[in-house]
């Protein structure tokens, strides 16, 4: 028996954003509809090395489709020349329970993260938002900003980070890609004076406070995904719209962890799921003062539609190596 192998460069010939965007709403949309068997993320926690480890199995039913993430976060890492985030994928066959494929899943995080961003803003944002405003400027700013340029007639990203050189390099990466113009500031007051607000940093002290934000802004708030993170002022959310990825997962480990036990949030003030929204079962945006935030923790059923979409385009295309186990 053997395993079909797909390094990061295999993963990248194989995986564009209107590809994942469109594996990621069928995803999204099985998870609405309650087709899909997915635990809860473990978590093993390093405190010795700043980092944590985490596995994320699920099964899509109706597509037949499973297997596991393994993926860790170490904010460290980048002082050691190594990603903040890696990862790998094994697909499983249904039938037998043989493993298919194990490819590198630190690429396809970053891009079904920034299209599970994108088809947020599809179902929520205002139709005419025209102006985006980025808190960090990471590898997963990036993505996220791809994304939205699928669905917005992007005229002006308004950037922000700790290091104004990141900014400046988040520029130079993006502008050949997305065609407008760009406003580096260091006021995240400033940058929140837009119609799409994306937030993509780790930080466990909220840096957006409710008073910056106007009537009918969209928020996808990314950076939250670990118990005690927080990038946004807990009066914000109960302003808001809030859709998240999914309940248990997100009043866990989501954006909404810190208000939800310190009592200022509870589940019952989730509107929705944005599966819920992509099945038809809830309607999203409603009117165009309204605040809506979309709570990305990141699920399993995201990472198996993306890199079962990334296997049968590598056995089309014979992309990979086939390495044999026993």
């Amino acid at each position: 028996m053997d395993i079909l192998w797909l390094t990061q460069s295999d993963v990248k010939s194989a995986l564009d954003m209107p590809s994942a965007m469109e594996a990621v709403e069928s995803g999204f949309r099985e998870h609405g509809l309650r087709k899909v068997q997915m635990p809860p993320k473990s978590y093993l926690y390093f405190t010795k090395h700043n980092g944590d480890l985490r596995t994320m199995p699920s099964f899509l039913e109706g597509q037949d489709i499973a297997g596991v993430k393994i993926v860790n976060v170490h904010p460290d890492n980048r002082e050691k020349g190594l990603p903040t985030v890696m990862a790998v994928i094994v697909l499983n066959s249904t039938e037998t329970g043989a493993p298919l494929a194990i490819m590198d899943g630190t690429y396809l995080t970053d891009m079904r993260t920034g299209a599970a961003g994108g088809v947020a803003v599809k179902y929520l944002a205002r139709q005419d938002s025209r102006v985006v405003g980025m808190v960090g400027t990471g590898d997963q700013a990036r993505t996220q900003l791809l994304a939205l340029s699928q669905f917005m007639d992007i005229e002006e990203v308004r950037i922000t980070c700790r290091n104004m050189n990141s900014c400046a390099g988040f520029e130079k990466d993006m502008a050949p890609v997305v065609n407008c113009d760009f406003v580096r500031t260091g006021s995240i007051k400033e940058v929140c004076r837009c119609d799409v607000l994306v937030t993509t940093t780790p930080v466990r002290s909220p840096i957006v406070r409710s008073e910056w934000v106007s009537e009918g802004t969209h928020i996808n708030a990314i950076g939250a995904d670990a118990v005690g993170k927080q990038e946004l002022e807990s009066a914000l959310l109960r302003r808001a719209k809030v859709v998240v990825d999914d309940i248990i997962q997100a009043s866990h480990s989501g954006e909404v962890n810190v208000p939800i036990s310190s009592g200022t949030f509870s589940e019952a003030d989730i509107y929705a799921e944005l599966g819920e929204v992509i099945a038809g079962i809830k309607p999203g945006r409603r009117s165009h003062e309204e605040i809506t935030i979309f709570d990305s923790t990141g699920l399993a059923v995201q990472d198996l539609v993306t890199a079962d979409m990334v296997y049968r385009k590598a056995l089309e295309k014979g992309i990979g190596k086939r390495l044999e186990l026993f």
